[in-house]
């Protein structure tokens, strides 16, 4: 299985000192940073956009891992893109067709991937499995950050670790220490976890627990 790695989510940082944010948990161990995107359509909140991308670019040294919660991805791949976004996944549920918007993404030099809400089965990403560089498995209901994980999404993860050894598998929504070792166990590589990381006195704490789960 690939190496452990340890996407904290900004959507629980302080936004009014971003750019302290970015430096601090990148120096606490964080090998992505991951950039919640949400439309206010797709899911029922509105997060960051490409201007605010543009300036978390600014100060990360750390590639950009945007989760795009968007009901029309594809209009918008340029402008992450453009902002500086390192990797952009997209939802197999939103109205964008897949397989043209990953090749979008791809045509513009980054990493891609797709993503899964916890109730859409590991049969609806299989045909791209091949084409894409990280599955995202939600194991909370995209929208909002400080829900409680969900474990059913776990035989998810098992099967698409059984059909995709190297890929990496990243899980969003409620990790911590316990339900990482959860996730790892099932196949998960990638751990984003956000309120665990930023409410954390010392974000070094928390991230040296989630590396340690394996």
């Amino acid at each position: 299985m690939p190496p452990i790695k340890i996407a904290p989510s900004l959507l629980s940082c302080d936004f009014a000192n971003i750019a302290r944010e970015v430096e601090r948990v990148e120096a606490a161990g964080a090998d992505l940073l991951h950039v919640d995107v949400m439309d206010g359509h797709f899911v029922p909140n509105l997060t960051i956009g490409p201007p605010v991308v543009a300036w978390i670019k600014k100060y990360a040294t750390r590639p950009l891992d945007c989760h795009l919660m968007m009901t029309d991805p594809a209009q918008y791949i340029d402008a992450f893109a453009d902002a500086g976004a390192d990797i952009i996944t997209i939802h197999v549920e939103a109205t964008s067709p897949v397989k043209p918007t990953l090749e979008r993404i791809r045509k513009r030099g980054l990493r891609c991937g797709v993503v899964l809400n916890p109730g859409t089965p590991i049969e609806a990403a299989e045909p791209f499995l091949a084409e894409i560089d990280m599955l995202l498995v939600m194991s909370v209901w995209p929208g909002f950050g400080g829900q409680s994980f969900i474990p059913g999404v776990l035989d998810k993860i098992k099967r698409a670790r059984e059909l995709a050894p190297q890929l990496d598998i990243e899980i969003d929504g409620g990790i911590n220490d316990a339900t990482a070792r959860d996730a790892v166990d099932a196949g998960a590589n990638v751990l984003v976890a956000g309120s665990y990381v930023f409410k954390a006195r010392d974000l070094a704490d928390p991230i040296k627990k989630l590396r340690a789960v394996r």
